[in-house]
């Protein structure tokens, strides 16, 4: 694949249009007021596999958005007994929270870590056990579309809530230190721990994204040339007097509107041939971001990104700033 987008120096200096909605906050401010009416609920189950002999697994449950049963994993060094810098982590498009054994690096550098599983998904790479009880009207298989027809309906309000939600049961664990929190993802999982950074800024001191999705619907919808974003191309496609509508709910949950409001110091990658997050759409969130960031560029990746060598980067950041 060549590069296809911006050059570098111009992706650098990119601005994405302002479409913020005027009540933005007030939306945000409201609905987790509502959420947080809810008990957290949250239980750890500790499995018992002999597997695990340098780890402690337990099985979380905690309630999300509306109550719901959001599942995930906690992981710490065996037999620990002091409170640890935590990475909240959250999952790509389509997976789910896996095994345990998927998400073992954090814990190897000596970091607690939770895992969140995404509801309605997991069948993608690594299975899940969250469901979305929520309905929503006419949309393109996947996720893009569910509830597209207003903010309040829209998939990824459930999902951010979640998020923030899985912040917060992190915060309180016993291994835990509560201000030595980090959120983390790659792709989806990135555009997620965007908007938890800028929804839980008092909690989050560092953010982690990786060739991070959901940023700049607009532009991603145009030039993507595969899913998920052209999800959003097809339903448009069908729907032909839509357009305004949907790019209206997406601004709620554009990573480009939460980066202003993201007060942790942040480590972001993009690469540059890129197909299913342009690298634009990256640099638009990045750009607006005011506090301590780093940028990784890889030149001549796709959507894999960094893969392990970002990894390495990833922890190195960690260790440095948690």
């Amino acid at each position: 694949m060549p590069l296809f987008d911006l050059p570098l120096d111009e992706l650098r200096k990119y601005q994405a249009p302002a479409e913020e909605p005027a009540d933005f906050d007030v939306f945000w401010r409201k609905t987790l007021e509502v959420a947080a009416k809810k008990p957290l609920d949250a239980s750890f189950d500790r499995i018992d596999d002999e597997i695990y002999n340098l780890v402690d697994v337990s099985d979380v449950t905690f309630s999300g958005y509306d109550g719901d049963p959001v599942k995930g994993w906690f992981i710490e060094p065996a037999n620990n007994t002091e409170r640890r810098p935590c990475v909240i982590s959250f999952i790509g498009y389509g997976g789910g929270h896996s095994f345990p054994t998927d998400h073992l690096a954090p814990v190897a550098a000596g970091f607690a870590h939770f895992v969140m599983d995404t509801r309605g998904q997991g069948t993608g790479d690594g299975p899940g056990a969250t469901n979305d009880p929520h309905g929503g009207g006419p949309h393109v298989p996947g996720f893009m579309t569910h509830g597209i027809e207003s903010p309040d309906a829209y998939y990824y309000r459930r999902v951010f809530v979640d998020a923030v939600r899985a912040v917060e049961t992190a915060a309180r664990c016993p291994g835990v230190d509560p201000d030595r929190l980090a959120v983390c993802g790659i792709s989806q999982g990135g555009g997620i721990a965007i908007a938890a950074a800028a929804l839980a800024p008092e909690r989050v001191r560092l953010l982690v994204a990786d060739v991070p999705f959901l940023t700049h619907f607009r532009r991603g919808a145009e030039m993507a040339v595969c899913s998920p974003y052209n999800e959003i191309t097809a339903y448009l496609k069908s729907h032909r007097d839509r357009g305004e509508t949907v790019f209206r709910t997406l601004a709620y949950f554009d990573g480009v509107n939460f980066a202003p409001r993201i007060k942790a110091r942040c480590l972001f990658s993009v690469a540059l041939m890129d197909t299913i997050c342009p690298p634009s759409t990256v640099f638009a969130a990045y750009n607006r971001i005011s506090t301590e960031k780093e940028m990784r560029v890889y030149e001549f990746n796709e959507h894999e990104g960094g893969g392990p060598y970002q990894v390495v980067e990833q922890l190195r950041f960690l260790t440095e700033h948690l």
